[in-house]
């Protein structure tokens, strides 16, 4: 069967009402949170997984995605009109989408958000139907060697490009692997100081929640504010027709950014809203209008922002390797279900892929038609008191961990591990790397012990594909550019001193 005709299934398949009900659950419930400052997709998803127990894995992935999608919209509805970003890749709609709000354009700025995030996200779920097939069909002929280097690549990259300190994010990775290690996976008990509770592991399911939901409230409980913030009113998101002619090039040459980065093994949309916010500067007719709510900052931003979360999909479906945090958390869902993603995952599950994926065109064109209408009453969202917030946040994510094995140790080891994420928050030490560490480990042992069994333990084995050795220089290569980097900044400074 081709792929047109799987989509066609896997859109029969999505359009079924329990489905749809799902979609239009996660667009809105991604939107929500989104909105709300602090509370990304990725703790969401974290809180939610304890849910894969009891509800089918096409409903359940259909509802994670529409959440990961809406996550990234409601980002933008925060930073115009707060000026304060709920994800990392929506600081740089602050910078002219909150100008445009103070300037009394607010509705401006969220239309041309929301219809950004349509196109580009359209556009990117198609680039991801036409190349993840063909990746996985490419990686499924990969050995144990050249899989075990592409791993190691992923780890390398989403840490090295993180943070303003590789020291701090290279510490997140080693604690993550750490708790990879504890358990009896290998027949030997590691890390589980003599608990027989410990000799399964422990869940990363309750370490997501851990991390995501109990270290960010805390983190947030510690420095919260009584002052309530203060809101710029929003009127229904409408365009004019000069609006429309800035936006609809700033939102082509945004996907064009976005996809390809978030389909990177370092991933994220950090670099390519950026890059899009620079590229429209340039190109702007009225560059002075830049600093003051130029419309195009806004435009190009956010497309690149959601072509990036489509693009995030491909390593991780033809792969199984996440790039950002929300893909850690879904790829967790697909383990929920015992279902192991990567280049067999085409030929194993191909249903409920192709399902996933045609929900992310129903999903994303769900955004566009309840967005834009409920733009004011997501403002309304944002005058939800803090502590009420974060004390549900703190009662569900006990309960979810709790119902992983109904067991108090559970709740335990989710108090170490969110004092954990409270420190990690504390000194700077991005958590990405941690998850991903955790997540990775096992598979990065796992590949390695299936590569060495295969060779009788010669190491030589390691780079005996050429993929495995194009792989390795480009880590080689990458790693002699930061210790380069960081001896010129080094020399740089001594210069000043003297």
């Amino acid at each position: 069967m081709g792929s047109f005709d799987l989509l066609m299934q896997g859109f029969e398949n999505a359009f079924t009402p329990t489905n749809l009900l799902y979609a239009c659950i996660g667009v809105l419930l991604g939107t929500a949170v989104g909105v709300l400052p602090g509370i990304g997709p990725a703790m969401t998803l974290a809180l939610l997984l304890p849910i894969t127990y009891s509800v089918e894995p096409a409903s359940a992935l259909i509802m994670f995605a529409g959440i990961y999608y809406g996550g990234m919209y409601g980002g933008s509805t925060t930073s115009i009109l707060l000026n304060t970003p709920g994800e990392s890749s929506s600081v740089v709609t602050a910078i002219e989408g909150n100008k445009m709000a103070k300037a009394g354009r607010a509705a401006q700025a969220l239309a041309t958000a929301a219809i950004g995030s349509f196109v580009a996200g359209t556009i990117g779920t198609l680039l991801l139907v036409l190349f993840a097939p063909k990746l996985a069909t490419e990686v499924v002929k990969l050995g144990a060697p050249s899989y075990f280097a592409l791993l190691l690549l992923a780890l390398f990259a989403v840490t090295a490009v993180l943070g303003s300190s590789r020291l701090r994010g290279f510490t997140a990775l080693f604690i993550g692997l750490a708790i990879g290690l504890v358990g009896t996976s290998t027949g030997q008990p590691r890390l589980t100081f003599g608990s027989p509770l410990l000799a399964d592991g422990i869940d990363i399911v309750v370490v997501a929640v851990a991390i995501f939901a109990i270290g960010e409230a805390l983190w947030v409980a510690s420095h919260l504010r009584r002052r309530p913030l203060d809101i710029i009113p929003v009127g229904q998101p409408w365009m004019s027709r000069d609006d429309w002619g800035r936006s609809w090039k700033p939102w082509l040459r945004g996907t064009a950014f976005g996809f390809p980065f978030g389909a990177l093994p370092a991933g994220g949309a950090e670099l390519p809203t950026f890059l899009s916010y620079i590229t429209e500067r340039k190109l702007a007719k009225n560059p002075e209008e830049f600093g003051h709510g130029a419309i195009e900052g806004v435009a190009g931003p956010e497309a690149a922002n959601n072509a990036s979360a489509a693009g995030t999909l491909v390593p991780l479906l033809a792969m199984g390797l996440p790039t950002t945090a929300t893909a850690a958390v879904i790829l967790l869902a697909f383990q929920s279900y015992g279902i192991e993603t990567g280049p067999g995952l085409f030929d194993s599950q191909p249903i409920l892929v192709w399902t996933l994926l045609a929900s992310l065109f129903i999903g994303n064109t769900l955004l566009l038609v309840l967005n834009l209408p409920l733009a004011p009453v997501w403002a309304k969202l944002l005058q939800i008191p803090r502590p009420y917030l974060y004390a549900g946040i703190l009662f569900f994510a006990s309960l979810g961990a709790y119902s992983v094995n109904f067991q108090w140790f559970d709740l335990l080891i989710l108090l170490v591990i969110g004092l954990l994420g409270l420190a990690m928050r504390r000194f700077g030490l991005p958590v990405l790397p941690l998850i991903i560490g955790v997540i990775l480990g096992p598979r990065l042992e796992a590949q390695l012990t299936e590569a060495l069994a295969i060779s009788s333990g010669d190491v030589s084995t390691l780079w005996s594909e050429p993929v495995a050795v194009i792989v390795y220089v480009i880590i080689g290569a990458t790693l002699l550019f930061i210790i380069g980097n960081g001896l010129r900044t080094m020399a740089n400074n001594r210069k000043v001193d003297a």
